[in-house]
């Protein structure tokens, strides 16, 4: 059905991977007056996307660095930051439009999108807006779709969980920061202390030491055993270290002790997992290490974004996986993913909309580094993919009784 918009796409992807010299462009806000036609007794799609990015190493990229996604690598990929999280899935989004109008066809669903700019510090303002706009602006979407994600291998996929629960604490004295030269050795400084807690997280194996945690991890079932046969993936709960905030780490002979320090840690939790339980185990364990320092110093101990989770029976993963049939041929990993989307949860609970993931995005992107990338074939064929998505969910239209309540 969808032919002449796949056949536009691929005679004129030149356009949308093109290199430009500009390194900005003009966005005008509230000028004019543009009346767009709203489908009756159709389904309301709420797209969402971002466009921040996250801190990166500062040392030089291998790749030309680029103020936008669409610089075209000599491997066939489009480098820049946000490549793949989430300019690059942006822009894909905003080409499946363009693709409808430039070959006439009418978008078969009403569409919402909504773009910011704070998802990488926690999606504040927009958590907010939706607690304030439930019954007005968002009242009548029907169903979310998320293109944040990466596929676990070079085969299409769905996401329908994220496990992930990011935890920081910090370590820190009442008093300034001292120089080891007159201090060092007769206080009990805060990197020692921090040091000692971030080593009892976990052994040089990856294995989680801290007590309880894994007890009540769920074994796969069959169905989900036959998902994952084929699929890179580890189904077991883990622990990851990140960095360490606050001390003096520049190329430098200057020494400091720090008189506050703050490690950064996340677990990927798995099904049966209780989130707070979790949480209280962790908390437990840390203020449990912590009293056997002996230290005069203080610790503190916040949680990051909780799991989300999707029914993979709901329609609007019927429609998605059918999208990806249609465009590539293949049938949809469906699989969980170690990743955070605060703002998932929060649609899900507040607005009670079916919310999927769907990547166009690698594995191999790497996302939030210094040489983010996305692929040219997978922003192509993305675009194909989310503009059939558009039609596979309007097709759910016509099947009432898969979703009488929506209707």
């Amino acid at each position: 059905m969808l032919e002449p918009l796949y056949q536009y796409k691929d005679d004129h992807q030149n356009q949308f991977v093109q290199v430009r010299n500009e390194h900005y462009y003009d966005i005008l806000l509230g000028v004019g007056t543009h009346t767009y036609t709203l489908l009756l007794n159709c389904i309301m799609i709420q797209i969402y996307m971002f466009l921040c990015c996250s801190e990166v190493n500062r040392e030089k990229p291998k790749k030309p660095k680029m103020k936008v996604a669409h610089g075209f690598g000599s491997l066939g990929n489009l480098y820049g930051r946000g490549a793949t999280d989430n300019k690059g899935p942006v822009l894909a989004w905003l080409h499946a439009v363009e693709s409808y109008q430039a070959t006439e066809k009418e978008i078969p669903v009403n569409i919402k999108l909504i773009i910011e700019g704070l998802e990488e510090v926690g999606s504040y303002g927009l958590l907010e807006l939706t607690r304030k706009r439930n019954d007005s602006f968002f009242a009548d979407v029907d169903f979310i779709v998320i293109s944040d994600n990466v596929c676990a291998t070079r085969t299409p996929a769905l996401t329908y969980e994220t496990i992930y629960s990011c935890y920081l604490f910090q370590v820190d004295c009442p008093k300034l920061d001292f120089h080891p030269r007159v201090y060092g050795g007769s206080i009990q400084e805060p990197m020692s202390d921090l040091i000692a807690l971030l080593g009892s997280l976990l052994d040089h194996t990856g294995k989680i030491l801290v007590p309880g945690v894994t007890d009540d991890v769920a074994p796969l079932t069959e169905d989900e055993r036959k998902l994952y046969d084929n699929i890179m993936i580890n189904c077991n709960p883990s622990l990851s270290i990140h960095g360490i905030q606050g001390a003096f780490s520049e190329p430098s002979t200057k020494t400091v002790i720090p008189k506050q320090v703050t490690g950064k840690f996340s677990i990927r939790q798995v099904p049966n997992m209780d989130p707070p339980d979790v949480e209280r185990k962790v908390k437990e364990h840390l203020q449990q290490v912590f009293s056997t320092l002996k230290s005069p110093n203080r610790v503190t101990t916040t949680v990051g974004a909780k799991p989300w989770v999707a029914n993979l029976k709901d329609p609007l993963y019927v429609a998605g996986q059918r999208a990806v049939r249609e465009v590539f041929g293949v049938e949809p990993e469906l699989i969980r993913e170690g990743s955070t989307i605060p703002i998932a949860l929060n649609f899900q609970e507040e607005m009670e909309p079916d919310v999927m993931m769907l990547p166009i995005g690698g594995h191999d992107d790497g996302e939030h580094s210094q040489n983010e990338k996305i692929s040219r074939y997978n922003y192509i064929e993305g675009t194909k993919l989310l503009a059939d998505d558009f039609d596979e969910i309007s097709l759910l239209q016509k099947v009432q009784d898969i979703f009488p309540s929506k209707l």
